[in-house]
C-alpha cells in the first residue's frame, strides 16, 4: 500500500467516524452507551455559553471525602475514578458518555474548559452537576452531584453553569 492510498483510506475512515463522534462524545466510553450496553451514564449537556474549547466529564465515588479529590489520590487508593474529554461539537445536541465499573451510586461533575488550559478558570469556564442545582461560589455539594446508575445506560441532563456576578456559578438564560 502506498503512502497516498493509506492516507486516502484513513481520510475515508475519518469521514465515516466523524458523525458518530459528534453524536456522542466520550472516546472509547461512547461505545458503552451505544445500544444500552452499560453500565454507563449518558449526559446531555445543555445551556453551553458557546461552542469553544472542550468538555470533561468526571466520575467519583459518592462520598464527601472523595468527591472532587485529585485523581492520582483516588487511583492510588484503589477508588473509582474516570475522566472523559471531548471537543465541543460545533452544532447539534451535546451528548457525553462515561463508563461505570458497576451499578451503584456515584458523583458526576461536568466541566466546560473554554480556554483549553486543563485548569478550571472560575472567571471563564463552566461546570455542572446532575441535579442542576445552582453551584454558586463554593465547591458543589456531594448531594447535588450524585447519580444512581443501573445495569444499562442511565440518562441525565446537565445544565452548564457559568459565573453570574458575585453569586458565583449559575445557569445562563438560554433556549437549550
Amino acid at each position: 500500500m502506498t503512502y497516498r492510498s493509506l492516507w486516502l483510506a484513513l481520510a475515508a475512515a475519518a469521514v465515516l467516524v466523524a458523525p458518530v463522534a459528534n453524536a456522542r462524545a466520550g472516546g472509547q466510553d461512547a461505545a458503552a452507551c451505544d445500544g444500552g450496553a452499560g453500565p454507563a451514564i449518558e449526559a446531555k449537556i445543555v445551556g453551553l455559553k458557546d461552542r469553544t474549547g472542550r468538555m470533561k466529564l468526571e466520575l467519583f465515588p459518592a462520598t464527601e471525602a472523595d468527591f472532587l479529590t485529585d485523581d492520582t489520590i483516588l487511583l492510588a487508593a484503589g477508588k473509582v475514578f474516570r475522566r472523559v474529554w471531548a471537543p465541543v461539537p460545533q452544532s447539534g445536541p451535546v451528548l457525553m458518555c462515561i463508563k461505570v465499573p458497576k451499578p451503584g451510586r456515584y458523583a458526576l461533575f461536568f466541566t466546560h474548559d473554554r480556554d483549553g488550559k486543563n485548569k478550571f478558570n472560575f472567571w471563564r469556564d463552566g461546570g455542572g452537576v446532575p441535579s442542576n442545582v445552582r453551584i454558586g461560589a463554593a465547591k458543589p455539594k456531594l448531594a447535588t452531584a450524585t447519580i444512581d446508575v443501573g445495569e444499562g445506560v442511565t440518562v441525565t441532563t446537565i445544565k452548564a453553569q457559568y459565573l453570574r456576578g458575585l453569586s458565583g456559578l449559575g445557569p445562563l438564560n438560554t433556549s437549550e
